[in-house]
């Protein structure tokens, strides 16, 4: 006679597998349709970003483009470079002393930009790119006058 115990135990074992691999697939189906859920968003997302960057970057031109007519209106915004100064400076074959006077300021600020040591303000700046522009025979003629 077989014992009761063991068949009475493989049977609970076989109807609690049985009842385990019906949740399991009810749980694979929502964990595939969640991954497939999430890669649809991952996309989206994607797409959404490639969108801003686009916007974004239309919108920093058209600002830029906006800004540089601001710009215009209210005085360009100028860029100063101690080396550029001393370059043009030596271009020229001014002294500080000289190149100070076209720009309204003394050889001794002229030094203290060149080295570093101090910056122009803005109407400094201005006068710099005055004299920036002029040519060798107008900076003589400015200097005779």
């Amino acid at each position: 006679m077989p014992n009761i115990a063991l068949i009475l135990k493989t049977e609970i074992s076989r109807v609690a597998r049985k009842e385990v691999r019906a949740e399991i697939e009810t749980l694979k189906k929502a964990s595939a349709a969640h991954r497939a859920l999430i890669a649809d968003l991952r996309r989206q997302i994607s797409v959404l970003e490639k969108e801003l960057r686009h916007v974004v970057k239309g919108t920093t031109r058209s600002t830029a483009a906006t800004g540089s007519e601001d710009e215009e209106a209210a005085g360009t915004k100028r860029r100063f470079s101690a080396a550029r100064l001393a370059a043009h400076r030596s271009k020229l074959g001014l002294s500080a002393a000289n190149y100070g006077q076209l720009v309204g300021v003394s050889g001794q600020t002229i030094y203290h930009w060149e080295q570093g040591k101090a910056r122009p303000r803005a109407a400094q700046l201005e006068s710099l790119a005055a004299v920036r522009g002029l040519g060798a025979r107008e900076v003589a003629q400015r200097l005779n006058t």
